[in-house]
């Protein structure tokens, strides 16, 4: 048979340029593209939408942390009460966030987010109508439980927009800003509206914000395709029954260790069981064909390194915020709002930080960059290592707030990016669900181990005047902050090169 006649000057048709098949570690078939109605909108206006659900987010993990004299007053707390206000949404966010990610991808993630963003709102306005301090706790425990269906959703759905290359690493700066700004913000925000109008309205304005945005996720955010019918073989109720329990255990014994001391019998029995139920999990996920977490997906790409040395990460960024603002109060005497104003600096560091990361990762490559993201963080953490009672803003808080903002913000984005990479679209939910997981956990360890040493040395500090006493346990906490983190950077040094000793994965283009 004659070849098919061309036109002159044209080159014959032929075969499409052969492109060899990149290494998968998944055999399932990618995920079905986005369609519906909102599939017009511009990846940049759903990327501000679900940026803003990830800012409401992580305001919500320090927006009350300012607040909390005034929220013990109000509602007439204890002491343990008190703590349980911060610890209830933190516990019900790590617990459940492998489940919500889980659900997200299963059940469409458009659906689980605004599902997540409605029981938000809901959560937010009953805290601030709260009379009692069973209700107030109970809404921050719903609120927990509804960020665990969000956060996952969210970036899962952040990272459909932006498939791969610069765009990605784009996606993901704005993701690491909108995440260290909404800490960092959660202490602004606390200040002046408790300084203004009282504490209630921390979670009145939250919850309105919040439906706010669900309000744009509804209009702007691409529909998820019709997910195919969930059977009782498709989600591991078991694995995740058991999971929740294990984290559940592990935060809450954590968390009251602070308060009960580690020797408390409640204690040492959650932690027991949450090792007892974490070698369960193990054993269940090795021989369920629809695990919730496959073996393979930390194998995939860097996920387990990124998760690693995320956990890490989180063990120092989640005190930061804890102890800095205790410091500017009990130490410096600042009231609520200059409290949470002198900590626009290190917002605003944290997003610079963010927004050059993926940036510098193309240009001196992950490793790199995440080690001296890393670093610089340990930096500004040795130089609050040496605040004094009668310290002064600006050079106690201000100057490290600098280097320890834009390491922060950097070393987030790019542990993120790595986390994720490598893992198929219709398993985008559960990866995001697992960076966040070991964030919060590792946040947990760190909070409660760094919390218990800094109580330590104040009471072992009696020769000292109290101010003296506090300021000590505070400079421990950020000395030792500052080691964790340099052994992070040479563990990430570590890891890429054992790494490269193996074929590498396919790693997108702003990761390079």
């Amino acid at each position: 048979m004659n070849p098919p006649r061309t036109p002159a000057g044209q080159a014959p048709p032929g075969p499409e340029p052969y492109a060899a098949p990149l290494a998968q570690p998944y055999a399932e078939p990618p995920a079905e593209p986005y369609a519906g109605p909102a599939s017009a909108a511009r990846p940049a206006a759903a990327l501000t939408v679900l940026a803003a659900a990830q800012f409401t987010v992580m305001l919500a993990t320090s927006v009350v942390n300012v607040a909390l004299p005034q929220i013990r007053a109000g509602v007439g707390l204890s002491d343990t009460g008190t703590t349980w206000v911060v610890n209830a949404y933190g516990l019900a966010f790590g617990a459940l966030l492998l489940a919500g990610g889980r659900a997200a991808d299963l059940l469409g993630r458009r659906r689980v987010l605004c599902a997540g963003l409605a029981l938000f709102a809901a959560a937010s306005l009953a805290a601030g109508l709260a009379t009692a301090p069973g209700v107030l706790i109970t809404a921050r425990a719903v609120q927990g439980l509804a960020a665990a269906a969000i956060a996952p959703a969210a970036l899962a759905l952040a990272i459909a927009q932006f498939p791969d290359g610069p765009g990605r690493g784009r996606a993901l700066g704005v993701w690491g800003a909108v995440s260290g700004a909404g800490a960092a913000g959660g202490v602004l925000l606390g200040g002046i509206l408790t300084q203004a109008w009282g504490w209630p309205w921390i979670f009145h304005l939250v919850g309105l914000g919040t439906a706010l945005v669900l309000a744009a996720a509804i209009a702007l955010v691409p529909a998820a395709p019709r997910p195919k019918t969930l059977t009782a073989g498709r989600f591991d109720l078991l694995g995740t029954a058991t999971v929740t329990l294990a984290v559940t255990c592990l935060v809450w014994g954590l968390t009251t260790a602070r308060a009960a001391g580690w020797s408390d019998g409640g204690v040492l029995g959650a932690l027991g069981a949450a090792v007892v139920l974490l070698a369960a999990f193990v054993a269940i996920e090795r021989s369920r064909p629809n695990a919730l977490i496959p073996p393979r997906l930390l194998t995939a790409g860097r996920v387990g390194a990124g998760n690693l040395l995320m956990a890490l990460l989180g063990s120092v960024w989640i005190a930061l915020f804890f102890f800095l603002p205790l410091y500017q109060q009990q130490v410096l005497h600042s009231g609520p709002l200059a409290t949470g104003v002198g900590q626009l600096p290190l917002a605003a560091a944290n997003m610079l930080g963010a927004a050059v990361a993926p940036r510098l990762a193309r240009r001196i490559g992950a490793t790199a960059t995440v080690t001296t993201a890393l670093l610089l963080e340990a930096a500004g953490m040795l130089w609050l290592s040496r605040i004094a009672a009668d310290g002064r803003y600006l050079t106690d808080i201000l100057g490290p707030s600098i280097p320890v903002g834009l390491g922060l913000g950097a070393a987030f984005v790019q542990l993120t990016a790595l986390a994720v990479d490598g893992v198929p679209p219709q398993d985008a939910g559960l990866a995001g669900a697992l960076v966040n997981t070991t964030r919060q956990v590792g946040g947990a360890i760190g909070l409660a181990a760094l919390a218990t040493l800094a109580g330590s040395v104040t009471a072992g500090a009696t020769h000292q005047p109290h101010l003296a006493a506090l300021t000590a346990g505070y400079r421990t906490a950020f000395g030792v902050s500052a080691a964790v983190l340099t052994a992070t950077a040479l563990l990430a040094l570590l890891l890429a090169r054992c790494g490269r000793r193996r074929p590498a994965a396919r790693i997108p283009t702003s990761h390079r």
